[in-house]
């Protein structure tokens, strides 16, 4: 069967409504282009929706394959630029992500649940990645935390995340700091509301999301770990018929510390790290390219290594064991 194409002047929206009232959920796929894993864990629930051998049977789903059209064109990660970052509706859009977010906010707003499903560089197993506890805090308030953590647990991983904005907006000072007004065009923005994306902004619409990192990017098990988590949250929301999934009880849960941006091409990793490697306070994990070692402050883990990245963006994340209680 030939593999679906993707226009990029229109986004594809598969819609399913059903005439019992329910919860509203949206699932995305490439957000950035070269993680396909969505992609085809979509199109599969997609097929089997089409076909009847999958029936919504309260509230209403939407079904995004392809949310970056052009990266997914180009096999890579953005288009003109990354969409999962400075997410929000513009009405001089200025790039084709621009473009898209008009069209992705609003829809966005008209659902209660976000599921974005994601691929990451290295290697690694799956994680989901959550918001902030409940808070009335200016960064990102929030008051649904029990039930995106409720989900979380079922969607089939292990592994779940949280802290990801608030240690963004830790990073945007630092960089900021270093770096000279001559150089900002070359770098990720400084305004810590760069770290908004698809999730933070459903959050800010009053609903509730999770990014699911499925596995590494060429991992052939990882449209199938984006295929069942969509049916474990059609399930657990009760959109379709049949059991409930059960909350994970191996659960290791994560709060991410601290973000370090690569300064300079020749700035180097000590070793092939993988996602959740464990690190050792006062371990050297990489060498800037003036000799300075990078060392960790503590015990903990290394999350997103990226030996492939550009000057002046994210390398790599720090995490260690979350204090915060989280229940099913």
């Amino acid at each position: 069967m030939p593999a679906t194409s993707y226009s990029c002047t229109q986004l594809r929206i598969h819609q399913f409504a059903a005439l019992q009232s329910g919860p509203s959920l949206i699932v995305l796929g490439a957000v950035h282009g070269s993680e396909t894993c969505g992609t085809r864990g979509i199109e599969r629930i997609a097929s089997e929706l089409d076909s009847g051998s999958l029936e919504i049977i309260r509230g209403r789903v939407s079904l995004v394959p392809v949310t970056n059209p052009l990266a997914y064109q180009r096999a890579q990660r953005n288009g003109d630029r990354n969409l999962n970052r400075n997410l929000r509706p513009n009405e001089a859009p200025q790039d084709f992500e621009d473009r898209v977010a008009n069209v992705l906010c609003p829809l966005l707003a008209q659902h209660e649940v976000l599921l974005d499903l994601h691929s990451f560089q290295s290697p690694g197993e799956p994680f989901a990645m959550i918001g902030p506890a409940n808070n009335t805090g200016t960064l990102e308030p929030f008051a649904l935390a029990e039930k995106e953590q409720a989900l979380a647990l079922r969607l089939g991983t292990r592994r779940i995340v949280e802290g990801w904005l608030s240690t963004y907006a830790v990073g945007v000072q630092q960089r900021l700091a270093r770096t000279m007004p001559t150089e900002r065009a070359e770098l990720l923005s400084t305004d810590p509301s760069y770290g908004i994306g698809t999730t933070e902004y459903m959050r800010s619409q009053g609903g509730y999301a999770i990014t699911l990192e499925c596995g590494q990017h060429t991992d052939p098990a990882a449209p199938d770990v984006a295929y069942q988590a969509i049916l474990n949250t059609l399930a657990h929301l009760g959109l379709v018929s049949g059991p409930a999934p059960q909350p994970c009880t191996d659960l290791e849960f994560l709060r991410l510390t601290q973000v370090h941006d690569r300064l300079h091409a020749e700035d180097s990793f000590t070793k092939a790290w993988a996602s959740y490697d464990p690190v050792k306070a006062n371990e050297c994990i990489a060498i800037r390219h003036d000799g300075t070692r990078v060392i960790a402050p503590e015990d903990g883990y290394i999350v997103f290594p990226n030996p492939n990245t550009t000057p002046g963006n994210e390398w790599f994340y720090l995490a260690h064991r979350s204090e915060r209680n989280i229940c099913s």
